[in-house]
């Protein structure tokens, strides 16, 4: 099982590519079917189009022009199969493996359009938004903040409405919450130090995942980022005010918290409270 999930992960990896590649360019993710190599403008035979294989048997090169590929094709394909693999490795194969799967691709998007146009699509952060609030009617979202505060007040809602609280509470909390640091940083330094897209990306991990684990993403996303950021102006040679793809370092935090996110929760709270229990 595990090996048919990294193998669906490398076919729709493919796709993954399709969408990082044509969004930013107001491009039709559907038509045509069929990619073009970026430099000649050929379509790509089919038999080039085959996940992982056709850039190594081809060396990175298309085969009508032999100009060079992006390593991320062939990236993004391995990432998301071994995504994929991870998930059934750590869960098995169920509905929430497969939630986990989607909102781990949709990451992989996000972080890759980041990194080559500084944008964060509205495509993946609010319709994914929209999907995290739906899904959380249909499977329990993982137990936290809503769940804390209903107990204090004595109150027994339904698991639905329960969910569907913590999904609507992450998302309003951390999108809010970046919305605010961000109005708030220009109005001290006259100067946009968040993207609106990183707004919309921490309300739809919200939205998937609550309150717990959301607040493990952006702390370990904003430690990854720090230091990557120090790392690339100490040794990159550039300024302290460079514009940092932060949505990429998120959504490989997403990434690490879908898969162990109990884990770095409960590693979260012992080191907070000193007790070996998760809190929230």
């Amino acid at each position: 099982m595990i090996v048919l999930a990294f193998l669906a992960g490398l076919v729709i990896g493919s796709f993954l590519n399709v969408c990082i590649h044509r969004w930013p360019r107001d491009e039709s993710i559907v038509k045509p079917a069929r990619s073009k190599c970026p430099h000649c403008g050929r379509q790509i035979d089919a038999r080039d189009n085959v996940p992982l294989v056709s850039y190594f048997l081809l060396k990175g090169r298309c085969r009508h022009c032999s100009e060079r590929i992006s390593w991320r094709y062939p990236l993004v394909e391995l990432l998301n199969g071994a995504l994929y693999a991870g998930l059934v490795w750590r869960f098995g194969l169920d509905a929430f493996t497969v939630k986990a799967a989607v909102f781990g691709s949709m990451m992989i998007v996000l972080i890759f359009t980041d990194i080559e146009h500084y944008i964060l699509p509205d495509e993946i952060t609010l319709g994914g938004t929209v999907a995290g609030l739906l899904l959380s009617l249909v499977l329990p979202m993982p137990e936290g903040l809503m769940k804390f505060i209903l107990s204090m007040s004595g109150e027994t809602p339904g698991w639905r409405m329960l969910s569907f609280a913590e999904s609507a509470a992450g998302a309003i909390l951390f999108g809010g919450s970046l919305w605010v640091m961000r109005e708030l940083y220009y109005r001290i330094r006259g100067v946009d130090g968040l993207g609106l897209g990183d707004v919309k990306m921490a309300a739809m991990m919200g939205a998937f995942w609550g309150v717990a684990h959301t607040l493990i993403i952006l702390l370990l996303g904003s430690l990854v980022g720090a230091v990557a950021g120090g790392a690339i102006v100490l040794l990159g040679g550039k300024k302290w005010n460079y514009e940092m793809p932060f949505g990429s370092y998120l959504g490989a935090a997403a990434l690490l918290v879908t898969i162990w996110g109990d884990s770095l929760f409960g590693l979260y709270w012992t080191a907070v409270t000193g007790s070996g229990g998760q809190g929230l």
